[in-house]
């Protein structure tokens, strides 16, 4: 004999306490629901208008260095420590939970050129424009006790940069020629030269890679060994393959001045760029143009740009003395969220990429506001980019077939591949 018994679990449809909304039982066959796909593109619909409404990046300003913000450097060990240098000479270490100055360091006479942690975040070192290469203590000096530098190197030449090794206690510095130093004596254990132009970076490649303009810096990909992106004089950012060099992985192109510098988020997804034209962006590795644009009315030049390793947010730093904090995702509620919330974010998040390719939701979530002057530039940049290309097609158009031959834009940027 056979006997139905119907069950069900008073945790599916019981309230643990009282303030508990009442669950509701639900069946999701598709059948029943023919309306679903018109009340889900409404509600994705407004998720993106409700993301860029509260769309609110800036969150701080770090105030108090005398001038120009030309450096930063991240701590190692600690999320809420920064140091940055300045164009007097002057070094400041930041903690940017209470956003506070919690230490000054007269470092160097004229610029900070450049400034790392070591790997262990016991002490950084910095360089300036008075040929010296200093490490300092991280942590600050005792009552009484006087703020002097653990070591200090005198150079030949002025040194534009520095950066430490992971593991070892190894660091290198770059200007006329790039020195490879160890900590425990005062010359470089060995030199490497590459003719007469003066080395900005000392993150290199033993192939060379020639591209129109200068590369000002370039920054590795955390997750990615071998995959590096340069940000360059000619506006753009090329994010390139070490294994296969004769042309970038991708081209980014949104800037309208010289990209000066460029930092990696811990995930190696995304990188951030600083920029002459008053703004940063920030771009997916994979996609040509940026999803995100942050600019103030005060801000001037960016001339560094970090991402925290907690990939929350990321530091500026600029012409007019400060250091600003930004959101690193513009539309993200701060603090503890509840579970309810959650689960809506989530929710609306898949229903904005089901959703992005339509035209409307489209056209709100890749809108962003400009200050005129990028406004204008992106406007005539683009108004000689159609005449280059239809200069090209005339010329291909009137020569011989085969004559002019079809470039791909990754390649019309680079010059030479020397081996």
């Amino acid at each position: 004999m056979r006997v139905k018994v119907l069950s069900r679990n008073p945790d599916d449809y019981v309230r643990e306490t009282k303030l508990d909304l009442q669950r509701v039982p639900r069946n999701y066959d598709p059948a029943l629901h023919p309306f679903e796909v018109a009340r889900e593109y409404t509600r994705a619909l407004n998720a993106t208008k409700l993301e860029r409404v509260f769309a609110k990046p800036f969150l701080s300003s770090l105030d108090g260095h005398r001038d120009g913000v030309n450096c930063m450097a991240k701590h190692p060990k600690s999320l809420s420590t920064v140091l940055s240098g300045a164009c007097d000479g002057e070094v400041k270490i930041w903690n940017l939970t209470r956003r506070q100055c919690i230490r000054t360091i007269q470092a160097h006479e004229g610029f900070v050129r450049g400034m790392c942690a070591r790997f262990c975040g016991t002490s950084f070192f910095t360089v300036g424009d008075d040929k010296t290469v200093k490490q300092w203590k991280m942590e600050s000096p005792e009552y009484g006790e006087e703020e002097e530098p653990i070591h200090t190197i005198l150079g030949k030449t002025v040194y534009t940069g520095i950066d430490h090794h992971w593991k070892e206690p190894v660091f290198a510095t770059c200007g006329h020629q790039v020195d490879i130093w160890d900590e425990q004596r005062t010359s470089p254990k060995c030199s490497l030269t590459w003719g007469f132009d003066s080395i900005s970076s000392v993150k290199f490649n033993p192939i060379e890679v020639i591209l129109n303009m200068r590369t000002n810096t370039l920054c590795w990909n955390p997750m990615e060994a071998f995959i590096f992106t340069a940000a360059n004089e000619d506006y753009n950012l090329y994010t390139f393959d070490m294994r296969f060099l004769e042309s970038p992985v991708m081209v980014h192109m949104d800037h309208v001045s010289a990209v000066l510098d460029v930092d990696y988020s811990p995930t190696g997804k995304e990188f951030v760029s600083a920029s002459f034209d008053k703004s940063i962006r920030i771009f997916p590795v994979d996609k040509g143009h940026s999803r995100e644009v942050y600019h103030t009315k005060r801000m001037q030049h960016v001339i560094t740009v970090k991402w925290t390793s907690d990939n929350k947010y990321i530091l500026c730093g600029s012409d007019e003395m400060n250091i600003r904090l930004w959101k690193a995702n513009a539309s993200e509620k701060l603090g503890v969220l509840a579970p309810r919330e959650k689960a809506a974010m989530n929710y609306n998040q898949k229903l904005k990429e089901k959703f992005q390719f339509h035209p409307q939701i489209r056209r709100i979530a890749q809108h962003r506001h400009l200050p005129k002057s990028i406004y204008c530039q992106i406007k005539e940049q683009r108004i000689m980019r159609e005449a280059r290309r239809r200069k090209e097609l005339n010329r291909r158009k009137h020569s011989k077939p085969g004559s002019v031959p079809f470039v791909p834009e990754r390649k019309k940027h680079i010059v030479a591949v020397v081996k």
